[in-house]
C-alpha cells in the first residue's frame, strides 16, 4: 500500500474526487479522470436496468461527451483489488496504453498503479 498524501497534488485530487463521488452517491465504486488540459470528469457507478457503466467507464464516458482528446491520468475507488479489463480499456481508448490507472480503496489509499494497455 502506498500513502495517498505521497501522490503528486494533480493525482491525489482525482483519488479525492473518485472517494468523494463513491461516498455521496452510495455506490460500489468511484472514479475520476485528467485530461489533456487538466479538467477532471468524477463519476459513480451507473446501474439502471438497460446500461450498467463502471465509474470509470463512466467518468471517461463524461470526458468524452465534453470534448476531451486525451486523458492523462485515471483513478478509481473500489473495494476490488485492481481495475478490470473493461475500465483499462476504456481509459485506453482514450488515453493511451500508457495512462496511469490509480487504484485506491474506499479510504482513499493507493492500493497500486497500473497502466491502461
Amino acid at each position: 500500500m502506498t500513502d495517498s498524501t505521497a501522490l503528486d497534488p494533480e493525482d491525489r485530487k482525482i483519488v479525492t474526487l473518485a472517494r468523494s463521488v463513491r461516498a455521496r452517491n452510495g455506490v460500489p465504486e468511484g472514479a475520476a479522470v485528467r485530461d489533456e488540459t487538466g479538467r477532471t470528469y468524477a463519476a459513480g457507478t451507473v446501474e439502471l436496468e438497460s446500461l450498467k457503466l463502471s465509474a470509470l467507464q463512466t467518468a471517461v464516458a463524461m470526458a468524452v461527451a465534453s470534448g476531451a482528446k486525451s486523458l492523462e491520468a485515471a483513478a478509481v475507488v473500489t473495494m476490488s483489488e485492481s481495475a478490470s479489463a473493461q475500465d483499462r480499456a476504456a481509459v485506453r481508448d482514450l488515453g493511451g496504453p500508457r495512462t496511469p490507472v490509480l487504484v485506491a480503496s474506499p479510504d482513499g489509499v493507493l492500493r497500486h498503479t497500473v497502466t491502461a494497455g
